[in-house]
């Protein structure tokens, strides 16, 4: 038994270490990529940033401090030496650092995004079962419409709907920001309004901040939520003709242990595959909804860097990016083998 948990061990080791070695030439790569994208759109980024009454020798004096005069490879290399050191440069809309810029918009959109992504996993889960428990019922056909329906809308109309009906019309809830005003700001630890007022026991601030996400946080997890109500549902589905559930129900095992206990957790492989991958794309498309709620996210900072074409910031938020998406797909391995024993970890080592 302890040759086992060794060996177990030394697997999630190796795969752990293999796979951040590799994310190194991954990322090194999306930043060549990148770079080297946002050097050759058109547009003066020195113009840009000092707009179009600046004096010409003021904007070439911009130009060279952040070497857009020195050839592509040669800005490059100059910013991968800042990089490596933790400085991505100051940002040309907010005249700030760009780490600062990060540090402050990135955990208003982790909080959203994690907010949407626990609705996403509990109802997708839950209405998946129960349309696989009634499959080919009425209930089902609902679920099936409504996932439907959820799929092809995009995030920001339900947005803009649950803004106009819940915010305005109704005013049940808080639409704009993260904090009403006069509410006072919990002390910053993680950056997550919610977790930070827990922290320090401001229990109205929570409150307060819970009651601001609802509205976006429903509206940004309503496609990712139907997308794995209809996974799930599938997957359920295809596994119920299978024999070992055909062999649990001749034992007598009640329909519903077997649905929740030997039939839901083989089925979540798939569901848990595409969830993480909702989970890191709504991270970076969730600008619309950010926009129409005023929330004060990456995604929102990210659209307004390229539309300013604000090079530092750009290279940075696509790069942080990438490290949550390798970040996530890290995860789903770990969860799949866990949710799977026959499905092992792969690692250089043979078997």
């Amino acid at each position: 038994m302890r040759l086992v948990s060794l060996d177990s061990l030394y697997r999630f080791v190796t795969f752990i270490t293999q796979r951040l070695f590799q994310s190194i030439f991954v990322l090194f790569g999306l930043s060549i990529l990148i770079f080297t994208i946002a050097r050759v759109l058109p547009g003066d980024p020195a113009r840009t940033a000092l707009g179009a009454r600046a004096p010409q020798e003021v904007v070439d004096r911009l130009r060279a401090e952040m070497h857009l005069d020195e050839p592509i490879t040669v800005q490059y290399t100059f910013w991968l030496t800042d990089a490596l050191r933790g400085d991505f440069g100051d940002s040309l809309v907010t005249r700030r650092a760009v780490t600062t810029d990060i540090a402050e918009f990135l955990p208003a959109s982790l909080e959203l995004v994690l907010f949407a992504g626990i609705i996403t996993a509990v109802g997708g889960v839950v209405l998946g079962t129960i349309s696989a428990q009634h499959k080919d019922t009425w209930i089902d056909n609902v679920i099936r419409i409504l996932s439907y329906a959820g799929v092809v809308t995009p995030a920001f109309i339900f947005a803009i709907i649950f803004l106009l009906i819940f915010g305005l019309a109704l005013d049940w809830l808080p639409s704009i920001g993260r904090l009403s005003e006069g509410i006072p700001k919990p002390p910053v630890v993680t950056g997550l309004i919610t977790v930070d007022a827990l922290l320090a026991g401001q229990f109205g601030t929570f409150w307060d901040a819970f009651q601001h996400l609802i509205l976006p946080g429903v509206a940004l997890s309503l496609g990712s939520l139907a997308q794995e109500a209809r996974i799930t549902r599938s997957t359920m589905a295809d596994n119920l003709s299978k024999d070992y559930i055909a062999a649990e129900r001749a034992l007598g095992i009640p329909d519903r242990v077997v649905m929740t206990r030997f039939l839901l957790k083989p089925s979540l492989i798939p569901t848990v595959s595409i969830f993480a991958l909702d989970f890191a794309a709504n991270l970076a498309n969730a600008f619309l909804v950010e926009l129409i709620f005023n929330w004060p996210g990456l995604s929102r900072y990210g659209v307004n860097a390229m539309l300013r074409k604000d090079l530092n910031a750009i290279t940075a938020v696509i790069l942080i990016l990438g490290v949550i998406f390798i970040l996530v797909n890290i995860v789903v391995d770990l969860v799949v083998s866990a949710l799977d024993p026959r499905i092992r970890l792969r690692t250089a080592r043979s078997d």
